[in-house]
């Protein structure tokens, strides 16, 4: 009997102890398995954090490279305007070495140009014939300057090659229909930098569409 109940009681025991430990395999396998589910949370949240800063990044490297392409465009401009006011100066040098005869404006006021064209009108092609016949029957030995203007409207840039094609449109009439020697006759524009008038009304800014003819020996 003795016997019996101590091996009753040494079962117990096992029983107990093999129910302990499942209960504590258990435990440590939960409390691994969170640790284990909160590293990989926070790998994600660490993950996702990067795709940010490498989005975040990329952007402004976007930012930057249009920046970028944006001041060169810019300097390209400005490099541009350098190049052409140089040449208006030295143009200008050339211009003063001469002795002024006289000058001949033909402006959008009395024989205008289609908007924003350099196609000459009837007008203006008649007036050139008046012009080209007094110079023709006085000299032969003449030098003549044509200048190109515009008014505001527009980008300086678009207006110095407006008056540049104005004044390129002349000389072009001068040489095809009354023989005037290429090399008697030089163009550049001005733009919108000599104004005859101020800029205010639509009487005024057609003033300041010309051509101008200086005459010179």
């Amino acid at each position: 009997m003795k016997k019996t109940l101590i091996s009753l009681v040494a079962l117990t025991g096992v029983a107990v102890f093999g129910m302990t430990g499942c209960a504590s395999k258990k435990y440590v396998d939960s409390q691994l398995n969170e640790a284990l589910s909160a590293e990989i949370s926070e790998v994600h949240t660490e993950m996702r954090q990067i795709r940010q800063d490498v989005d975040t990044h990329e952007q402004e490297i976007q930012e930057l490279k249009v920046t970028a392409e944006e001041q060169e465009e810019k300097l390209n401009e400005k490099l541009g305007l350098i190049e052409d006011a140089l040449a208006r100066a030295e143009k200008a040098n050339k211009l003063s070495k001469g002795k002024l005869l006289y000058e001949v404006t033909i402006s959008d006021e009395s024989v205008p140009f289609a908007y924003n064209k350099s196609e000459l009108s009837e007008d203006a092609k008649a007036q050139l014939n008046i012009f080209a016949g007094v110079l023709i029957e006085e000299n032969d030995d003449i030098y003549i300057e044509i200048q190109g203007h515009t008014d505001n409207v527009g980008s300086e840039k678009y207006n110095l090659e407006l008056g540049q094609a104005r004044a390129d449109a002349v000389r072009a009439w001068l040489r095809e229909k009354h023989n005037i020697p290429l090399h008697k006759m030089s163009t550049f524009s001005y733009g919108e930098s000599k104004p005859v008038a101020e800029n205010d009304t639509a009487e005024n800014r057609a003033r300041n569409r010309r051509v101008v003819l200086l005459v010179m020996e």
